[in-house]
C-alpha cells in the first residue's frame, strides 16, 4: 500500500486497488457478488441506534472476552464489520498493532473508515478468499456475520482466538412480530460451535443478556438495520408507546485454532 496521496493496494497478481476518498477499498471487481449488502439506510440506521448505547454491553463483553483470552494483539481482522463499532469498542480496552474490518457493504465501509483511521477496511465478500496472508491473525471478530471457516483457519495463526456472536432465539422477542424481524433458530450456538469444529475449540462461552429502554424511533432502528431492512418495513412509529421494554440476548463463543490446522 503506498500512503502517499494517491493511495492503493496491490494484490500478488499485480491488481490495483485504489482508495477511495472516504478511506476505503473496494475489492470487488468484474461482477462484484451475488449477495446482498446494506444500503445506506441500513447503514444510517445501525449508526442511530448504536450510537444510542443501546447495545454498548455487548461491546463491553467482546472486549472483554478478548482481553482475557488473547492479550496484546499484532493483527485483529474484524470480519463483517460494519459500521466499525465493536473493533472501535475492543481498541479502546485492548492493545491492538494493526487491524483489518472487511464487509461486503460499502456504505458500512465508509463508516469504520471514518471511525477506525488507523484500521485497513476493505470491501470484499467473505465467500471469497479472504485479502490477509496465511496464519497473520491474532484475534478475529465475527459479529452477526458469514463464516468462512476454512479461510478463518487459513488466516488464523496457531492458538490464535476467534471471538463468534450470534443472537439467542428471545432476542428482542417483545418488538418481533410487529417489526417483522427473522426469527432465530433454537440451538444456532450449537450449530456455529460444529462448524468451526474442524479447525477450531471452544474454549469459553458467554451468555449476554440485558434489558433496553427503546423509543419508538430506536424500535425501527433496531428492525431497519438488520436483514428485515432489506424489505419494507411499516412500523408505525405514532402507534408505538413512549418507551419498549425490549430482551437484548447474544451468546459469545470464544475459539482457539488448533496449531497446523491451516
Amino acid at each position: 500500500m503506498d500512503d502517499g496521496a494517491a493511495r492503493f493496494l496491490r494484490c500478488p497478481r499485480g491488481h490495483r486497488f485504489d482508495a477511495a476518498r472516504q478511506g476505503y477499498f473496494n475489492l470487488l471487481t468484474g461482477r462484484g457478488t451475488e449477495f446482498e449488502s446494506d444500503t445506506a439506510a441500513m447503514v444510517q440506521a445501525r449508526v442511530d441506534f448504536l450510537g444510542g448505547g443501546h447495545f454498548q454491553p455487548l461491546a463491553n463483553a467482546v472486549s472483554s472476552a478478548a482481553e482475557s483470552f488473547a492479550g496484546n494483539l499484532p493483527l485483529v481482522l474484524d470480519v463483517g464489520a460494519g459500521t466499525g463499532y465493536y473493533l472501535k469498542a475492543l481498541q479502546e480496552r485492548v492493545s491492538v498493532s494493526a487491524s483489518v474490518a472487511l464487509d461486503i457493504s460499502k456504505y458500512a465501509l465508509r463508516r469504520s473508515a471514518k471511525e477506525l483511521p488507523d484500521a485497513l477496511c476493505l470491501v470484499c465478500d467473505v465467500w471469497r478468499p479472504l485479502p490477509v496472508a496465511d496464519q497473520r491473525v491474532d484475534l478475529l471478530l465475527n459479529i452477526f456475520a458469514p463464516r468462512n471457516v476454512p479461510e478463518f483457519a487459513r488466516v488464523c495463526s496457531d492458538r490464535a482466538v476467534a471471538l463468534v456472536v450470534t443472537p439467542l432465539p428471545h432476542h428482542l422477542r417483545e418488538i418481533a412480530e410487529l417489526a417483522g424481524l427473522l426469527g432465530i433458530r433454537p440451538g444456532k450456538a450449537t450449530e456455529v460451535a460444529t462448524s468451526m469444529a474442524e479447525f477450531f475449540d471452544v474454549i469459553e462461552v458467554r451468555r449476554v443478556e440485558f434489558g433496553m429502554r427503546l423509543s419508538p424511533i430506536d424500535v425501527r432502528n433496531v428492525a431497519a438495520m438488520g436483514p428485515a431492512g432489506h424489505h419494507t418495513l411499516r412500523i408505525d412509529v405514532d402507534s408505538l408507546p413512549p418507551t419498549s421494554d425490549v430482551t437484548a440476548a447474544f451468546t459469545v463463543q470464544v475459539f482457539q485454532k488448533r496449531a497446523h490446522t491451516s
